[in-house]
């Protein structure tokens, strides 16, 4: 998934995206600073080069957050806090995807729309990853709900289209 997302964005990393994507790589298994800076420069066939100047700060930082911690051996792993971190982000990242895939369907001016829909959603959701760690759980849930909300409105306007549609046919 990740190596997806840097072939749609390119170079151009939003803020935040280090912070999910060293918790998207720990969920998998432990690994050191260096491997998940080579992990980094793989998934993104060298697009991206985290330097070992942004890994370890904010290694620190998820490790002050409990979103990870130090095993005995130097490499670093997930809490069971930056688990379900990963799981939330994740979840919200799921429902933007399938606002986006409707919009696509709708066409060129949909496809317009959906491209700045997403540029705006990925700096909304970068700036929320980096800050998802200080919100509350009200305000993670809120949010959740809202992007849930919104999903059931374009799902049912979707299905409104296709009956029209069915009917003209």
């Amino acid at each position: 998934m990740i190596s997806e997302w840097f072939q749609r964005v390119g170079s151009s990393i939003p803020r935040g995206f280090s912070r999910y994507f060293i918790l998207e790589l720990l969920k998998k298994t432990p690994h050191t600073g260096k491997e998940i800076i080579d992990a980094g420069v793989k998934q993104s066939q060298g697009i991206w080069k985290p330097s070992p100047g942004l890994i370890y700060p904010l290694l620190g930082r998820l490790l002050d957050e409990g979103l990870i911690e130090e095993t005995k051996s130097g490499k670093y792993q997930i809490t069971r806090k930056g688990k379900s971190t990963a799981d939330d982000l994740d979840s919200v990242n799921d429902i933007v995807k399938k606002q986006l895939d409707v919009l696509f369907r709708i066409g060129n001016v949909g496809r317009f729309v959906a491209l700045d829909v997403l540029e705006r959603v990925s700096s909304m959701g970068a700036l929320l990853s980096s800050n998802v760690s200080n919100m509350t759980k009200e305000e993670t849930t809120k949010y959740k709900k809202f992007l849930e909300s919104e999903l059931r409105k374009m799902e049912k306007q979707t299905d409104k289209r296709k009956e029209k549609e069915i009917k003209i046919d």
